[in-house]
């Protein structure tokens, strides 16, 4: 499934980080770093949600856990992670980050400040434009300090 020549998760963020640092860094100046924060992290939020939707019109079967597993070697590629698989069915996908490079590459790029907002708030957001009846629970990131990152994907109770 998996294309050798498909840039991963991992190198994206890294164009994508490249461009925006500048962008933030006037916003910083022009609008201050709260406001600044909140627009980047609104658009970045938007763009995860399309893209989660874009990913699920790829989808012969339909978007859920069980194909959504099937793109975690996305995220993963350049050996973006180090991850320990709790679960892994048709109902959930549960598991925890104990590295993250993307975590390391923002605080190389001097964007550690806002790396949860470039990286992990996409995460909630993805899912609800790949498979709006599956949440994300996540208690802790190593962004923000955090020993690991703690992933629970489950199909939603109240799904008819």
């Amino acid at each position: 499934m998996s294309d050798n020549n498909e840039l991963g998760i991992l190198a994206r963020r890294k164009i994508e980080a490249e461009i925006i640092k500048p962008i933030y860094e006037i916003l910083v100046r022009e609008i201050g770093k709260t406001r600044a924060q909140a627009v980047i992290g609104e658009a970045i939020e938007q763009a995860a949600i399309d893209a989660g939707a874009h990913f699920a019109r790829q989808e012969p079967n339909g978007a859920d856990v069980k194909s959504f597993i099937a793109l975690q070697y996305l995220w993963e590629k350049d050996n973006a992670l180090d991850v320990k698989v709790i679960d892994a069915d048709d109902q959930q996908y549960n598991y925890n980050v104990t590295r993250c490079r993307y975590a390391e590459m923002y605080h190389e790029m001097g964007l550690g400040e806002i790396g949860h907002l470039l990286s992990c708030a996409r995460d909630e957001k993805f899912i609800v434009g790949y498979a709006p009846d599956v949440e994300l629970t996540r208690t802790t990131t190593i962004m923000q300090g955090g020993k690991c990152c703690d992933f629970r994907y489950q199909t939603k109770k109240d799904k008819a």
